[in-house]
């Protein structure tokens, strides 16, 4: 038996699949420990976890936390190695056992992004070609292609340094969370690698276009660049989008969302990193 890892399961008002994803967790042969964080749903969520995996524990926050729920959970869990994971996605049998076993022989190595298997066609999640074509190759130290960009219910934490810098932004909630958590690991000096021969599986749930997602992503993005990157990216970052405000809804609730925060973000605004900054430049290059 490997090291154990806790898995960090966040959840809301989806309890049919959350129930499935346990049960597969559960039956993993890898040593794990589960924790569900339930971003306050309003269905059978909680009846379901304390009846059917009395188990599991069971985190139920007041109100809805987004990403932030993943680094709630992490700061509940004891072990060295954290695994997230939403109730739609798992974790193929031994994948973690294989990443507690490459974070165990990579000390620098702080966040492993694994390969995604979209079900039920068994594609690849096309985010891991990208991983995998990462333009600055694999760093000596690290077991795979680095990464500024992972998603975030298929990656393993290093749990002391994913809590050490900060975890999930709260102001992002969701949608394009991940780029904060890159760029602080990055930033302290952790790595971030791509390990394909880490497995995770994911069955979205089909659903109609949401525009209100779409929003957040570039609502996030832009955010996201004023609380890390230089002032003329973040501004030049803005004025597109101001730009494309004039002929679409979309840009225009994304820009109104992000002049409404905007001020909460220049709070949590930090220093650019110019190593950070470098590879970004060569990856938009």
């Amino acid at each position: 038996m490997g090291e154990v890892v806790t898995v960090v399961v966040i959840t809301r008002n989806r309890c049919e699949r959350l129930g499935r994803c346990l049960a597969g967790l559960l039956a993993l042969p890898d040593p794990v420990r589960v924790v569900v964080v339930d971003n306050a749903s309003t269905d059978n969520t909680a009846a379901l976890v304390r009846h059917d995996f009395p188990a599991v524990r069971y985190l139920r926050l007041a109100d809805n936390a987004g990403a932030v729920a993943r680094t709630i959970g992490a700061g509940f869990a004891s072990t060295a190695y954290v695994a997230f994971c939403d109730d739609d996605s798992g974790w193929e049998p031994g994948a973690l056992t294989r990443a507690a076993g490459i974070l165990d022989a990579h000390p620098r190595l702080a966040l492993l992004a694994a390969h995604v298997v979209v079900r039920p066609s068994g594609r690849p999640d096309p985010i891991c070609a990208a991983m995998a074509a990462a333009p600055w190759g694999a760093d000596a130290d690290l077991p795979g292609p680095s990464v500024l960009g992972f998603l975030a219910f298929a990656v393993v934490v290093r749990r002391e340094a994913f809590l050490a810098t900060g975890g999930f932004d709260p102001l992002l909630l969701f949608m394009g969370e991940e780029q904060l958590v890159a760029y602080d690991l990055a930033r302290a000096g952790h790595g971030l690698a791509y390990c394909a021969d880490v497995v995770a599986w994911h069955e979205p749930e089909r659903r109609p276009v949401d525009e209100s997602r779409a929003v957040l992503q570039v609502r996030n993005r832009v955010l996201s660049a004023w609380m890390r990157r230089p002032w003329r990216l973040a501004g030049r970052e803005t004025l597109r989008l101001a730009v494309r405000a004039g002929r679409s809804r979309t840009a225009r609730r994304a820009l109104a969302a992000v002049l409404v925060r905007l001020p909460r973000a220049l709070e949590r605004r930090r220093t650019p990193d110019p190593a950070v900054e470098a590879r970004l430049a060569i990856q938009q290059s």
